[in-house]
């Protein structure tokens, strides 16, 4: 499902709509610029934690990238940090946690201001109380957009709104919730 979003793969019938557009009506670019994608394990560089945030949108102000942050949940941990945003991920990605770093991810996320958000398992390094704090703060700051998660755990889709099983490639179950 996912690379047929994205267009790596064409549906062999009907079609992908977005927002009511068919996807097949805009560019590769402009279709990839309104999906942000957060893999399960998100892939940093050695830079900045705000150039890391910024990845998907180097042109962001400071403002942006911070209220990215803040609604990703980790404005709070970089303020900490001895050189806040400007702190290196050479120095701390490999002291960053699962969690820390998924959040990071989701502030890029966040800083696209996409049409969908395509989720891989984006509670997976979190607990349970950060998973609940997570999955609210994803409503607040995703309402009008097209938000995907996909997850082996039940209860990071609890507040999903409908819930499709995928299993040996079929849709084999709909759930509304």
């Amino acid at each position: 499902m996912f690379r047929l979003l994205l267009r790596f793969w064409d549906p062999g019938a009907g079609e992908i709509l977005i927002n009511g557009v068919p996807s097949t009506s805009v560019s590769m670019r402009e279709l990839h610029r309104r999906i942000a994608v957060l893999e399960q394990d998100t892939f940093l560089f050695d830079d900045s934690i705000a150039a890391n945030i910024a990845f998907g949108r180097p042109d962001a102000s400071m403002e942006e990238i911070v209220a990215a942050a803040r609604g990703a949940g980790i404005h709070d941990f970089i303020e900490t940090l001895p050189d806040g945003y400007e702190t290196k991920m050479g120095q701390m990605g490999s002291r960053l946690s699962g969690g820390e770093k998924q959040r990071v991810g989701i502030a890029r996320c966040l800083l696209m201001k996409p049409d969908v958000i395509v989720m891989d398992e984006p509670t997976s390094s979190l607990d349970v109380f950060r998973e609940k704090e997570l999955i609210h703060t994803l409503r607040e700051q995703c309402a009008g957009k097209i938000l995907l998660m996909i997850s082996h755990r039940r209860s990071t889709l609890t507040d999903c709104s409908r819930i499709i099983k995928i299993s040996e490639g079929k849709a084999e179950e709909e759930t509304a919730i």
